[in-house]
């Protein structure tokens, strides 16, 4: 019987289409040993699959049970133009796996001269010892020895051996979250170990937990009265926030489907939020590189958000409702959509709303030109490390933004392609606006 797996292995364009038009889908999913699609497609040089994946938003830096990453296997099986485009991405050259060897490592053993080549040019350490004490060029012949060498030396590298280190978080996470997933006919609450409280919203009570021993977020969320049709509602909308086929995107897992206790599920993020990242004092260096990531991330995020029909309603983008993953990967917050029976005549975090949102029904906004303007401000934040109109009440911030178009300051040192990028997004005509989808490209160059 067909899978993903053996679709992304043997190239079957047409089942990874429909696969990924399944938004429950999970690209970043492994098969048994750990391999996801990408690996597959990586190690048998399926390129239209490999686009296919990278384009919806494969981690290039996933790794198997083994340690490997795409890069791993595109090398060692000699995938000369699949190095290249995961290079282009971005792809880390010096990851080691469990056994300390490295891409270049492999293509040195293979004798794939070009490929070893594309890797040192990117940086590939040729001393770094492995497990067994062996660097690339003590596996490379005597003639890619002395080319990768010669190379290495052009590119500044110091050629003294490096000694092995126990490689850091083989496995991409200690939990396999895929398993909790079930089907979407909810939990039971008593299922649930909640710990101490997050966070409060105007939609939800947040709580830390434990749910099959791996640990959870949970959003308990606010309703107003008990009623029959209360369930109904929830048990329509909430299966359309399981949106596992986006890496940007972080679905609900599951959800307890039973008033009074209304609840939806999601993995915990270590880091938390974008805003505690940006302004709670996280550790995290943010230069300038780490900050127009987080900006691609999210445009990317949105871009598939935005792609689906019908759109969902309700979801406010700002910096509380994108989660920074263990890897530095923000992703859209689904737990943080609102539902249709929920009060959506509370305002809360006025300070990335759109004029348009703020002034007018929300039923008659264009969401996705709203969605722009908040982006833009996210923007700010990000390039200012500041909380946008930090000096006003929510009153005075939401007041100034609907009637007078307020924004905050482009600050001089800014770098000049994100003021324009900022400028251009939160243009006062909502139609004028760019979609991110066409911005996506002007951040990726920035990068």
């Amino acid at each position: 019987m067909e899978d993903i797996f053996s679709a992304a292995r043997e190239g079957n364009v047409k089942f990874v289409r429909t696969f990924l038009e399944n938004i429950e889908n999970d690209l970043n999913e492994g098969d048994d040993h750990g391999f996801t699609p990408l690996h597959w497609a990586c190690r048998e040089g399926q390129m239209v699959v490999f686009e296919m994946l990278m384009a919806r938003g494969a981690r290039h830096s996933a790794r198997n049970d083994g340690g490997d990453t795409p890069l791993h296997l595109a090398a060692a099986h000699g995938n000369k133009d699949i190095v290249i485009k995961l290079l282009q991405h971005k792809a880390n050259v010096n990851l080691m796996n469990e056994h300390g060897n490295t891409p270049l490592h492999y293509a040195c053993f293979w004798n794939m001269e070009g490929i070893a080549v594309e890797l040192v040019n990117k940086g590939a350490h040729v001393s770094q010892c492995n497990r067994y004490d062996e660097t690339p060029l003590d596996k490379a012949t005597q003639f890619v020895k002395n080319l990768l060498r010669d190379k290495a030396k052009q590119g500044g590298q110091q050629l003294e051996r490096k000694p092995f280190e126990e490689p850091k978080g083989l496995q991409n996470s200690n939990y396999d979250y895929s398993t909790l997933r079930g089907g979407s006919t909810g939990i039971d609450i008593n299922e649930i170990h909640l710990m101490e409280r997050i966070s409060e919203s105007v939609s939800g009570e947040l709580f830390k937990g434990v749910w099959n021993n791996a640990p959870i977020v949970a959003k308990k969320l606010k309703i107003y009265g008990i009623h029959k049709r209360l369930d109904l509602h929830f048990n329509e909308e909430y299966p359309r926030l399981r949106i596992f086929s986006h890496p940007n995107i972080l679905p609900v897992i599951n959800a307890v489907t039973k008033q009074p206790n209304l609840m939806v599920i999601s993995q915990f993020m270590p880091y938390g939020s974008l805003y505690d990242v940006l302004h709670e004092g996280s550790g995290i260096m943010l230069d300038q590189a780490q900050i127009i990531k987080f900006a691609f991330d999210i445009a990317k995020g949105m871009a598939y958000f935005h792609s689906l029909e019908p759109l969902i309603q309700k979801y406010h983008l700002n910096s509380f409702h994108m989660m920074v993953d263990e890897d530095l990967t923000v992703r859209i917050s689904m737990p943080d959509v609102r539902y249709s029976f929920q009060d959506t005549t509370k305002v809360q975090a006025p300070n990335w709303m759109s004029p348009e949102m703020l002034r007018l029904n929300p039923a008659s906004v264009e969401q996705r030109s709203a969605d722009m303007w908040s982006f833009a401000i996210v923007m700010w934040e990000l390039a200012t490390r500041e909380v946008p109109y930090s000096s006003l009440s929510p009153m005075e911030c939401g007041m100034k933004i609907a009637t007078e178009g307020c924004r905050p300051p482009l600050q001089p040192g800014m770098p000049s392609q994100l003021s324009k990028l900022i400028s251009l997004c939160w243009n006062a005509d909502p139609t004028k606006r760019p979609r991110f989808d066409q911005i996506m490209p002007i951040l990726q160059k920035m990068l």
